[in-house]
């Protein structure tokens, strides 16, 4: 790749993207708090939707926190603790490999829901039908880069996009130069995450920033009434 297009999309897009991830939420919050939410269709349509949501979320939350983890935490800390990379990537392979797939049929149990149910289909924003078609592509370019990962079992390929996440969140100038040689689908793969946080202000995804913690510690009980008690 052309070294300056690869510093473009992998050392400055990111930040491009991270800044109006952070800066795009807080004023969504602070202008639109009414349209912080998800937007169920369960009313519309609860066929498909239970099933395909428990599986896209709990695959999606084992992979974005096997990310985190693994692209974020300083690679000398797994050196301290003796983890080697072999095991670490083995761990993302088979790991996120199993989770990655349990969210893709989840995300195309509920992608197949919106797009071809007409009721569903007529009543969703293009926001929330693009966001999850997003969704259900980068969660296959995940799923593509396993069979490309076991042919490259030595870590050295984990290390190479550590460096890289690492080297952005230090603002190191040269961070991009760290992808240069590896396969297309892997930046293929980052540069779609990283749109997809360019995208996050402006969509339904916005509400996983929302998790309801305030209720474990909140004093009084909701009050609620079951069919019988009105009849």
């Amino acid at each position: 790749m052309d070294d300056y297009l690869n510093h473009l999309l992998f050392g400055i897009y990111p930040y491009i993207a991270l800044a109006v991830l952070v800066i795009g939420s807080i004023i969504r919050y602070d202008r639109e708090p009414y349209s912080w939410r998800a937007g169920s269709s369960q009313l519309l349509r609860r066929k498909q939707l239970m099933w395909g949501s428990v599986l896209f979320h709990a695959g999606v939350l084992f992979v974005l926190f096997g990310h985190i983890v693994g692209l974020l935490v300083p690679i000398w800390i797994f050196d301290s603790l003796a983890v080697k990379h072999e095991w670490k990537q083995a761990l993302a392979v088979f790991g996120g490999g199993i989770a990655g797939a349990i969210a893709f049929v989840g995300a195309s149990m509920l992608l197949h829901r919106r797009l071809f149910d007409a009721r569903i289909r007529a009543n969703s924003p293009f926001a929330d039908t693009g966001i999850l078609f997003l969704l259900w592509l980068q969660l296959a370019l995940g799923l593509a880069t396993v069979p490309i990962s076991l042919g490259h079992m030595d870590g050295e390929q984990m290390v190479r996009f550590m460096a890289w996440a690492n080297g952005i969140f230090t603002f190191n100038p040269t961070a991009s130069l760290f992808l240069d040689g590896s396969h297309w689908v892997f930046r293929v793969h980052i540069f779609l995450g990283l749109t997809i946080f360019l995208l996050f202000p402006f969509t339904r995804l916005v509400h996983m920033l929302s998790a309801p913690v305030r209720y474990v510690w909140r004093s009084g009980y909701q009050i609620t009434r079951s069919k019988k008690a009105r009849l």
